[in-house]
């Protein structure tokens, strides 16, 4: 996807929902390689991937790793391929939504986000958003592939608490929350 515009305010949501919809990702979830160890990678809380300590610098390389990224049914996540299985920590969550654009209103939006890997996300059934709640306050995720989640960085976050409170305003929304493809997100915390 290295030929998308440098914003989603470009693309109308059925371009990005077309475009989300031809990615084409390795079938991992088939592969059932051995356990090989650690692969020396871990991927930060602000979305940074590291090898061995460093920063991967290359984009390209951060995109090709997250096609190959698993969780595993313990909960950890590992990196696939056909031949091998290595795992990898990651602190919060694989990916981070670092933009977010909106079309339509009401049971007719639609939100789609991109990711810090370049992927574009539409929200809704088959990805959902959702609001946990810790300590440090709250923390809205996006569902990605299955059992891979993206944190909502905090400008995205706002963008859709801004329009979630818009919407409660007009249309009495209890709790507030969103439309996205047909499905509703409250933005009301996770217990």
């Amino acid at each position: 996807m290295s030929d998308l515009p440098a914003d989603l305010s470009r693309l109308s949501l059925a371009d990005i929902a077309r475009l989300a919809a031809e990615a084409k990702l390795p079938p991992v979830a088939s592969w059932n390689p051995p356990h090989c160890g650690d692969s020396e990678m871990r991927i930060a809380r602000d979305g940074t991937w590291y090898h061995q300590g460093s920063p991967i610098g290359r984009p390209a390389m951060v995109r090709l790793f997250s096609t190959i990224l698993r969780r595993e049914p313990d909960g950890g996540y590992v990196l696939v391929t056909p031949v091998e299985k290595l795992d990898i920590a990651v602190e919060d969550a694989p990916f981070i939504a670092v933009e977010v654009a909106s079309e339509g209103t009401g049971r007719d939006r639609r939100l789609a986000f991109r990711l810090n890997t370049g992927d574009l996300i539409v929200a809704g059934p088959a990805h959902p958003l959702r609001l946990v709640e810790r300590a440090d306050g709250p923390h809205p995720y996006l569902a990605v592939r299955p059992g891979l989640d993206a944190l909502v960085a905090r400008p995205a976050y706002y963008e859709l608490a801004g329009w979630a409170i818009d919407e409660a305003g007009n249309e009495g929304g209890d709790p507030p929350g969103l439309w996205s493809d047909g499905a509703f997100f409250p933005f009301a915390a996770a217990a």
